[in-house]
């Protein structure tokens, strides 16, 4: 396997001269489904369900020019190597995850650069820091032997969190004494120095709006419940979050469904279990109305940057398929912009790609690629691009090693409609459609993807191929030079 990878890594290099078809779309090439973290879905290499992470802690290369969140925390994680970062526990922390919906910023950064000059002073990497937005140093925290494990990070941010807090209680009595004692005046500013707190402390700030209103002052601000962290409460969210992605790994899909909500209902302050719940809707279930709302609620709320990331994305994938091109196309760029997604560069690379964009196409496929080289499904996915640029015989390699893997199966048959192999395209769409989709309304949007899709330009005439997408949806038009017939739906 590392020898193919090797060999994949040093082929991606090559610039990729794509087909230049004429419609743009975004076909059931570019997976989705749990938490929009992962391929294409069951069988996709991501391992047994019950030691699967659900709160990947949304880490992002900070760049020195960068401003983060004003008043609020920065934790600098300066790993040894891109392997230690790849392997490390600091990848996967529900608490981790709820402090990024608060102010407080997850960022990855070079000792080499102009950052670890300030920050690091001859420490042995792994380096965490932990600063406030305005570069002051909070507190350092050393590897111990070469390693940092995850829980002595959470445990330098609760307890910094914790001081803060206290000092916002603080207020908040002293607040309450004053009003108590008939000095409104002296209430008042209390209260909004609590309010002014809003992002770290939801919750502490919430309260401030209430007792203001008591008051007779307008805090008309829309304020928000801060997130469960209490560890056995937390534990129990969590232990339920991860049944629901064994349950969405084994196609359990109604089954996910209810335990992601009954996460949700655990603590509606986290975003995670909308996520899972929207990419569930959006990718598996079909029901596009359940997951815009779902989408929404994220963007309505206090979220991570990767929780907000995987909902512009579901609302730009399904913007796209309902006709509105560069409205979808804006909302992936600011999925992209907001945090990196395999998800949502493969999307962006199928929408290039069926536009005739050769040079971008390449660009978001090594994006996707490059945040996890190893992913198979990414590597069937760039393999698809390969055949219009002369590696027909590498994409066939890569499509034969991989004919197994049913969430691949559109990208399977793009590569072999390509090159020509007509029947086998349409058996792999066949199984895309009726083995790996389970819900109608899933399979039409798919079916009317795969007509327009550029990839599949050889078949669009094909009566085989007509008859398969027959119960295509309508809802994308058809590409400008290539009249599709219309077809009633057929029995395959």
């Amino acid at each position: 396997m590392k020898e193919k990878i090797s060999r994949l890594t040093a082929l991606f290099m090559v610039l990729l001269l794509l087909p230049a078809p004429d419609w743009a779309t975004c076909g059931g090439g570019g997976g989705g489904g749990m938490g929009g973290m992962r391929g294409g879905g069951p069988s996709s290499g991501a391992g047994d369900g019950g030691n699967e992470q659900v709160y990947q802690v949304p880490w992002k290369l900070m760049k020195p020019e960068e401003a983060p969140t004003a008043g609020g925390l920065v934790v600098y994680w300066f790993p040894s190597s891109a392997q230690e970062f790849q392997k490390s526990s600091l990848r996967n922390s529900r608490s981790l995850s709820l402090y990024a919906t608060q102010c407080v910023t997850m960022g990855v950064a070079d000792a080499g650069t102009t950052l670890g000059q300030k920050f690091l002073s001859g420490d042995k990497l792994p380096v965490v820091v932990l600063a406030k937005a305005d570069g002051t140093v909070v507190s350092k925290l050393q590897n111990d032997n070469g390693f940092l494990k995850v829980d002595r990070v959470e445990k330098l941010v609760e307890s910094e969190m914790k001081q803060r807090e206290e000092v916002v209680k603080n207020e908040l009595k002293a607040a309450k004494e004053k009003a108590k004692s008939g000095d409104k005046e002296g209430a008042i500013p209390l209260y909004k120095s609590v309010l002014d707190e809003k992002c770290l402390f939801p919750g502490k700030a919430k309260d401030a709006a209430k007792e203001l209103k008591k008051l007779g002052v307008d805090a008309a601000w829309k304020l928000f419940d801060a997130p469960v962290m209490d560890q056995g409460k937390s534990a129990k969210i969590e232990s339920v979050m991860k049944s629901g992605l064994e349950a969405e790994m084994h196609e359990r899909y109604e089954e996910a469904e209810r335990l992601y909500g009954e996460a949700r209902r655990m603590d509606p302050a986290d975003p995670a279990p909308l996520r899972y719940l929207g990419e569930l809707y959006r990718h598996h279930l079909g029901d596009w109305d359940k997951a815009r709302q779902t989408f929404q609620a994220i963007l309505d709320m206090p979220a991570d940057p990767l929780s907000r990331a995987v909902a512009l994305h579901g609302i730009g994938k399904m913007t796209i398929h309902e006709g509105d091109f560069l409205k979808g196309l804006h909302l992936m760029e600011d999925s992209v912009r907001e945090y990196p997604l395999a998800l949502a560069y493969r999307n962006l690379a199928v929408y290039w790609n069926s536009e005739g964009d050769a040079a971008k196409t390449d660009y978001y496929t090594r994006e996707a690629t490059k945040l996890d080289p190893s992913d198979p499904y990414n590597i069937v996915f760039s393999a698809a691009f390969l055949v219009g640029n002369g590696h027909g015989d590498e994409a066939l390699k890569i499509a034969q090693e991989n004919e197994a893997m049913l969430p691949a199966s559109y990208n399977l048959a793009a590569i072999y409609a390509q090159l020509g192999q007509k029947q086998k395209a349409l058996d792999l769409l066949k199984r895309h459609f009726f083995q790996y989709e389970r819900y109608e309304a899933v399979r039409s949007k798919e079916m009317m993807e795969a007509r327009v899709d550029a990839v599949f330009a050889s078949l669009r005439e094909d009566p085989q191929f007509i008859a398969l997408t027959g119960a295509a949806d309508g809802k994308l038009p058809l590409p400008r030079n290539n009249k599709m017939p219309a077809a009633a739906p057929g029995k395959m």
